[in-house]
């Protein structure tokens, strides 16, 4: 794995700070808060990034029989801080073979979840409008969820938590049927010790690539 920052939206490398402007700036998409490299993830490190994050690190809880966490991104900078959190977790689908679930949580035009969903712009548009398609409950809270177009294996569905945008994307677009089981999301960060107990895989090769990342 590389070690450079990306662009969020496309995983292009931006320019640093400099004397035309004080952030990161990408050739495509303008001014953007860099997507860190991706690591091979563990509970340490999920822990020290849960403890310098703003924003919440999503996860189905009790985590999915089976499933695994394969990937822990942020976006962000050193003035403003972390600016979303992606976490990637594997195992069954529950209509047959694998499937990775990514769920992000962003602070409004950041575009890390639009960019591994495939969707244009950094936020959903006027679909949040109309009568939800799910729900879910993340922290005692239920939480709408519209179905929004992205890459065609993907589904993918947004709803917003505290003001900040929840991103579901599902992998290949049949484990959505994952939604059905009313699942419930905790934030890693108010799991405590528990979070040191759960388990670690490798990340999503389709993730990697998406974001910028070599195999």
């Amino acid at each position: 794995m590389k070690g450079e920052l990306r662009c969020p939206r496309c995983g292009e490398r931006p320019e640093p700070p400099g004397a035309w402007s004080n952030r990161w700036t990408c050739g495509r998409h303008g001014e953007v808060f860099p997507l860190a490299p991706m690591t091979t993830p563990s509970a340490d490190f999920t822990r020290q990034l849960g403890e310098r994050s703003e924003v919440p690190l999503w996860l189905p809880w009790p985590l999915l029989h089976g499933w695994v966490i394969g990937a822990v991104l942020h976006a962000g900078d050193d003035v403003s801080g972390v600016q979303a959190t992606a976490v990637a977790i594997s195992g069954p689908n529950p209509l047959g073979g694998p499937a990775d679930l990514v769920l992000v949580a962003e602070e409004q035009g950041v575009g890390l979840g639009s960019g591994i969903a495939g969707v244009r712009g950094t936020d959903p548009g006027d679909v949040v409008k109309s009568e939800p398609h799910a729900r879910v409950h993340a922290e005692g809270r239920p939480v709408p969820l519209w179905c929004v177009s992205g890459k065609p294996e993907h589904a993918v569905y947004v709803g917003q938590w505290d003001s900040r945008w929840l991103w579901m994307i599902w992998n290949p677009h049949t484990a959505a049927a994952l939604l059905l089981e009313d699942l419930v999301l905790a934030d890693l960060r108010s799991l405590g010790r528990e979070a040191d107990l759960l388990p670690y895989g490798t990340p999503p090769p389709w993730l990697m690539r998406r974001s910028g990342y070599d195999l």
